[in-house]
Parts: structure tokens; sequence; C-alpha cells
């Protein structure tokens, strides 16, 4: 008897320590996937961040090609179309007569939505609109930061960055919309000096009185 339980037992040990080494291989696993999956979450949050600026700042630019769409929206949108083609004849009845019930409730639902878009706000002026107005009606040049606090407070309701009110203005200055002046390390902007029509005026009157 002790020579069969004696290989039974170390049979028995041996698979008690491979089964607790496979444990724990598993849970380091389980801990090493789940910081990746943390940091991917980071990052997949980052770059949402990152990619809404980017819109607003293209917007605010005035450029108007339309911003690419994340691969998961993209997938989510795309129908395979096999699984169109994979419907049978009956189905097909079936589909067809629910729809002719259905299109009497669309075409009655279809006024209320038109009617609601008809009376759609008008569209809001852009950031660019907005900053151009704001320097016009200041007598003195403004910072990015006061300009972007004064159009927040003007316009709750709109998500003003100062970094965007910034790059709108350097736009606008390179455009000639706006003038910019340094004072040590802080710049300032203010509206375009209007152009002065006197001057061709005075120079034609020495002119006139020599003939």
């Amino acid at each position: 008897m002790p020579e069969t339980t004696t290989p039974a037992t170390e049979l028995a040990s041996q698979y008690i320590a491979q089964v607790s080494g496979d444990l724990e291989a598993n849970v380091k696993e389980q801990d090493r996937i789940n910081a990746e999956i943390a940091s991917l979450q980071q990052q997949l949050a980052a770059l949402q961040h990152d990619h809404g600026v980017l819109v607003t700042m293209q917007q605010a630019l005035g450029i108007t090609t339309p911003p690419a769409r994340p691969a998961a929206e993209l997938e989510s949108a795309a129908v395979p179309s096999p699984r169109r083609k994979k419907a049978s004849a009956a189905a097909g009845g079936k589909q067809k007569a629910r729809k002719a019930v259905a299109a009497p409730r669309k075409r009655a639902a279809g006024k209320p939505a038109a009617r609601a878009a008809g009376a759609a706000k008008p569209a809001q002026p852009t950031l660019v609109e907005l900053i151009r107005r704001h320097l016009t009606e200041q007598k003195e040049p403004r910072s990015a930061a006061e300009i972007s606090t004064a159009l927040g407070q003007a316009h709750p309701d709109r998500d003003i960055a100062a970094k965007v009110v910034r790059v709108t203005l350097e736009g606008l200055v390179a455009k000639s919309q706006a003038e910019r002046t340094k004072q040590g390390r802080s710049v300032f902007y203010a509206a375009p000096a209007p152009e002065s029509t006197a001057a061709p005026e005075t120079e034609a009157q020495p002119g006139g009185a020599a003939l």
C-alpha cells in the first residue's frame, strides 16, 4: 500500500504545482491586458479631444473640406450588400406590404418635420465674423485672451476656446483683415485702419492751382 500511494501523491503534487503556476500566469496576463486597455482608452480620449479642437479650428479658418470620419463610425454606417440580396421572395412581399401600410404614416409625420425645419433658427455667425465685429467695436487693441473672454461672455452657448481665437486672429492678420501689434511679450490685435481718401485730393490741388 505505501508504494502505490507515493506515486499518486507525487502526481497530485505535480498537478497542483502546474495548476497554481498556470493560474498565476493567467492573472498576470489579465493585469497586463487591463493595463493596455486603460492606456488605449486614454489615448483614444486624447485623440477624440484633439479631433474636436481641430474641427473647430478648421471651421474657424473657413475650410469647407469635410473632416475625415473615425473608422468606428464608418464601420457602423456601412451596410454589407450581400445581406440585402439574401432576402427571399416571400420576405420581400411582406416587406412591400409593410412599406405600403407605413407610407401614409411617414408622409403624415413628414409634415411636422418640414414645419419644424421651416421654423428653424437662422444660422449663427461664424467665429470669424464674431471676432471681426468685436475688433471693430473696440477702440484699443485687445489680446487673444481678452477677445476670447469677451466673446465667451457674450455668447455663453458657444464653446469659444482661446487657442482657436488666437489661430483665427492670425488668419485675419494674414488676410489683412486685422492688425497685430506687440508690446513686450504681449501680442494685441485690432481692426484694420480705414484707408484715407484725402491724400489724392490734396495732391491734386497744387496741380490745379498751377494751371
